[in-house]
């Protein structure tokens, strides 16, 4: 009984899992805007590749 304690005790005043949470969730909202904002950039750059394609397609 007396581990069982011990052992809790060095659980609740162990910090370090929860700012391995707090690291994660914060790359994870990183991640999300990088992905948010590359598919607004691809998508607008996509239409200017085809653009170009079809100029180069009606001028040869």
């Amino acid at each position: 009984m007396d581990a069982i304690r011990t052992l809790t005790r060095r659980l609740r005043s162990d910090k370090r899992g929860a700012t391995a949470i707090e690291y994660g969730l914060i790359a994870a909202l990183i991640v999300i805007a990088m992905l948010a904002g590359l598919g607004t950039l691809g998508g607008g750059s996509g239409g200017m590749w085809t653009t170009m394609a079809n100029k180069i397609v009606l001028a040869g």
